[in-house]
Formats: C-alpha cells, structure tokens, sequence
C-alpha cells in the first residue's frame, strides 16, 4: 500500500483526518483503481484504533471514493463507461442551470477572473503542467457556480468533481484541453453578454465534450 501521512490539523476529528489523507491520495493518483486500503496497515501505521478508520471508510464509500467488500476490506473504486456518462450528464445539467442562473449575476470583475483564469490554462497546457490545468479549469467552473445564488448546488458539483477528479487528468493532457480552453473562450462571451439561454446551452456542451474524450480514452483500455 502506498505510503500515507495524515496531516495534522487541529480543527479536524480524527475520522476527518484519515478522510482527507485518503481521499487526497486517490484524488492525485498515489492510490491507483483496485488498490486495497487495509484497515490493519493504518492502524498500526498511526497507532490508532480501527473505530475511526471504519468510520472513515463509509464516509468514503459513500462519497464513491472506495468500496468496501465484505472479506476482502476497502478498495479504491474502478471507474466504468456507465459511470463516465452518469458523471457527465449530471454535471451537464446542473452546470448548464448554474451558468443559466450566473449569466445576469457575475460581476465585470468575475468574468475577468474568468478569463485569466483560461490564459493560465492555456500557459500551463503549453508547459505541459497537467495537474495545473485540472485546477484552473475546476476553478474556472467554480466562479459562476459561486455565482449561480444556490450554495446547494455548489456543493453538490463540488464533491461530484471531487469524486472524479483522478480520471479528469486525462482531459488536461496536451492534445485534448486545447478544445476545451476554446469552449471557455465561448462561454465567457456568453456571460458577457448576459445570454443565459447561450450560457447554458455552451456549458451543457463543454460538460459532454469532457464525457467524449473519457469515454473514448476508456475504450481504449
């Protein structure tokens, strides 16, 4: 098993710290789909009790980000086409009525973070910074998610992303996010003009243009 270091934060319960070790783990890559995360490892590993751990592990599960299998403990969750296309289509929707609520709500100044945060984008992509990329595009999403007035919502898309992001790196990589940066570069002239019908229907198009290439990677096994 790969080797995990809790960060120490006062402000966190223990539950909440073995949470985040692990999930921060999956989510860039040092706990690869199939890995086992045996409950005996990091007990001893911390010296902790498994009480917290199995805590820890449902809080995972369901958040998607392990399985847990009866004889066999915590797995990281594999990734299917149906999962791909779920993913996609649901952050299609609520991403397309979010940029749909945002279009008559950012401000001059949001849209500007907007566009610098897709030159940035496109500067990391050329240095090929692929992990840098991933969060400028989630933080590109996010401003007019803050923006759309539903913290529901921005939740919600917030911890789906979450789920997915380990897989979303493919989308980063030279050759792929260039359509993407484009699809930006449309939208924020969609909010420019406070076109909510446009704005929608530019995100709902970006959203499946991310389910296009995943599922195509996919297929290539």
């Amino acid at each position: 098993m790969q080797k995990l270091k809790i960060q120490i934060d006062n402000h966190l319960t223990l539950r909440e710290k073995i949470v985040e070790t692990i999930r921060n783990a999956i989510v860039n890559g040092h706990l690869a789909a199939g890995t086992r995360v045996a409950e005996p490892d990091l007990a001893g590993k911390f010296g902790i009790s498994r009480t917290p751990i199995r805590e820890a592990f449902r809080q995972l599960e369901s958040e998607g980000f392990i399985t847990v299998v009866p004889r066999k403990g915590a797995i990281v969750a594999s990734l299917s086409p149906k999962d791909v296309a779920d993913f996609y289509d649901l952050k299609a929707i609520l991403e397309g009525y979010a940029a749909r609520m945002a279009a008559k709500k950012l401000t001059g100044k949001e849209i500007a973070k907007m566009e610098s945060a897709n030159r940035q984008m496109e500067a990391a992509a050329a240095k090929k910074e692929v992990r840098k990329v991933l969060a400028l595009h989630n933080e590109f999403h996010d401003i007019f998610l803050k923006s759309c007035g539903n913290e529901k919502l921005h939740s919600i898309v917030q911890n789906l992303v979450m789920q997915f992001q380990r897989f979303r790196l493919i989308l980063a990589m030279p050759g792929r996010i260039e359509g993407i940066i484009r699809q930006h570069g449309e939208i924020i002239e969609a909010f420019r003009k406070q076109d909510s019908a446009l704005a929608e229907s530019l995100v709902q198009k970006n959203a499946l243009y991310g389910k296009k290439i995943l599922l195509r990677e996919l297929a290539k096994g």
